[in-house]
């Protein structure tokens, strides 16, 4: 199982990104699954709903199941966060776990850098940022030591993905 990362600060576009890219790579045989970070509070379930008052009434997991789908639900309660490494553990078999956040976690990243954003670029401070995608128009900005990709350039940056981790040999039908 290979781990890539997309970074970038909040609005970058990094889930259009990653919504844009999977389709590429599952079109070449790969399978893909993805890990969002959420740096703020979030929850999948709904006050009131059985599983909901399980996870309320002090169960550390609750596991939804269904024809389509199955959730498990980890309260951490006290417990620190786990690392990615931690959460990695959980995905089932696959060629390629995408994933968005982590910022510091040493994987290689492609940096999704819109400068009308107005924040500053991650790939000076960050060394596991390989590329940078990016909408500029200047490049004047961008580093000349990593590859800088046009964002809206699907297939390049799923090429740039998958020659990265070296990921051509997995499946015919990659060519």
């Amino acid at each position: 199982m290979k781990v890539f990362g997309v970074a970038g600060y909040s609005g970058s576009g990094k889930t259009t990104l990653l919504e844009r890219l999977i389709p590429r790579l599952t079109a070449r045989g790969l399978r893909v699954s993805v890990i969002k970070h959420a740096h703020h509070g979030f929850d999948i379930d709904r006050p009131g709903k059985d599983s909901w008052r399980h996870r309320e009434a002090g169960a550390s997991e609750v596991m939804l199941t269904g024809a389509q789908r199955w959730a498990l639900l980890h309260e951490l309660r006290d417990e620190t966060e786990p690392t990615l490494a931690d959460y990695l553990a959980h995905f089932s078999p696959c060629d390629l776990v995408l994933v968005e956040g982590f910022k510091n976690e040493p994987v290689p990243k492609l940096e999704v850098h819109r400068p009308a954003n107005g924040k500053p670029p991650l790939w000076p401070e960050n060394p596991n940022v390989v590329a940078v995608a990016t909408d500029a128009r200047d490049k004047a900005h961008l580093p000349a030591h990593l590859p800088v990709l046009d964002l809206n350039d699907i297939d390049a940056i799923a090429d740039f993905v998958i020659n990265t981790l070296e990921l051509t040999g997995q499946t015919d039908a990659l060519v």
